[in-house]
């Protein structure tokens, strides 16, 4: 909701001064009366627009950043390196080519996890992906290279190549977010999607997650500094952001704003024509 601007102001300021001393002392208290009762209940609906509105000067704790763990369908980005080059060389050769992993992307190559959670790595044949974190198959892959006598001190590097999160609903531009650096928190998805829209629902935005084969979801308050405590506001991999719209509230304010001034014109206008009449 918008307050009356300084123009619509000086329109009642210069109604009064007109009609006040020939009949029109009635119609300037009209006037001052929708102004006051219009400023009032645009209050607390100007709250709920407002990010934060609950917080003060001050400081909170960091919300924990949270351990990605590796999922089926998964594409991942394994480098290995040893003191022997032409040794590591034939363990970087991906198994899997992806192209379009979103619109914006061109052409990834990886590993990719199939269904059963497993990756198929040069040598070393499946390997259990799915329910590690990154480190955890580091460790793993670190440990099979060296007992098989592959590579002596090898350095393992793994990457996500599909960490991405998709922001729909009341927002200037939906769409999939690609994250290269693996860490994203709610808030900057929302910025990378053009923020909110007037019309959004900012006390009740869902998050849906894919924990352990099921859809989990929460809703998040981004009126309240509570969010920054939530286990929700760093997003993982695959999750969805919806942001719900608040259609009814903002567009009848929206009808009444653009109904205001033909209001004043009518009144002032039929003020003039009792004036003339007399």
């Amino acid at each position: 909701m918008i307050c009356l601007s300084g123009k619509n102001k000086n329109y009642i300021w210069f109604i009064g001064r007109t009609w006040h001393g020939r009949g029109g002392g009635r119609l300037y208290n009209v006037i001052v009366f929708w102004q006051s009762c219009w400023q009032g209940f645009h209050a607390p609906v100007q709250k709920k627009a407002v990010y934060f509105s609950d917080q003060k000067n001050g400081s909170f704790e960091a919300p924990a950043i949270p351990k990605l763990v590796i999922q089926d369908n998964d594409l991942l980005s394994i480098s290995v390196s040893s003191l022997n080059p032409e040794a590591s060389a034939v363990f970087n050769q991906p198994n899997n080519t992806s192209t379009n992993l979103t619109s914006t992307t061109t052409t990834a190559t990886g590993y990719l996890v199939d269904g059963n959670g497993n990756v198929q790595f040069p040598f070393l044949g499946s390997i259990k992906a799915a329910g590690l974190t990154k480190d955890e198959l580091k460790d793993q892959l670190t440990k099979a290279l060296v007992d098989k006598k592959l590579l002596v001190d090898p350095i393992i590097t793994i990457r996500f190549l599909n960490f991405k999160v998709t922001v729909l609903g009341e927002v200037a531009h939906p769409t999939v977010v690609t994250v290269p650096s693996e860490r994203i928190s709610l808030l900057e998805a929302i910025g990378l999607a053009g923020d909110l829209t007037i019309y959004a629902q900012r006390d009740n935005v869902l998050v849906i997650r894919d924990e352990d084969g099921k859809k989990v979801t929460h809703r998040l308050n981004l009126n309240s500094t509570e969010l920054f405590n939530s286990p929700y506001y760093y997003l993982k991999t695959n999750d969805v952001v919806y942001v719900e719209p608040n259609k009814n509230k903002v567009a009848s304010t929206g009808r009444s704003l653009q109904w205001l001034p033909v209001i004043f014109s009518a009144l002032s206008l039929g003020v003039i024509v009792v004036d003339k009449i007399k």
